[in-house]
């Protein structure tokens, strides 16, 4: 895992964190909206690329998360 990448892995896994004592399913989109919303292009091409080799340190709930946010932004590509 590249230093950005376990900056990114930190930063994902922070907010998940955040959103956790709501619950999975308010934890998941809450994730995914948060990504959406305040990271660069650059940092969720960059944490999507990590997430295809197999996302080593991101929460399960994150992991499903970015899943989510990355098939939406796929639609919209």
């Amino acid at each position: 895992m590249s230093h950005n990448h376990s900056n990114l892995v930190y930063m994902a896994n922070q907010i998940g964190k955040f959103f956790q004592s709501q619950g999975h399913d308010k934890e998941v989109a809450g994730v995914a909206d948060h990504i959406r919303k305040f990271w660069d292009p650059r940092m969720r091409r960059a944490i999507f690329a990590h997430l295809d080799g197999g996302g080593a340190g991101l929460d399960p709930n994150v992991i499903e998360a970015l899943r989510s946010l990355q098939a939406a932004s796929a639609k919209t590509a």
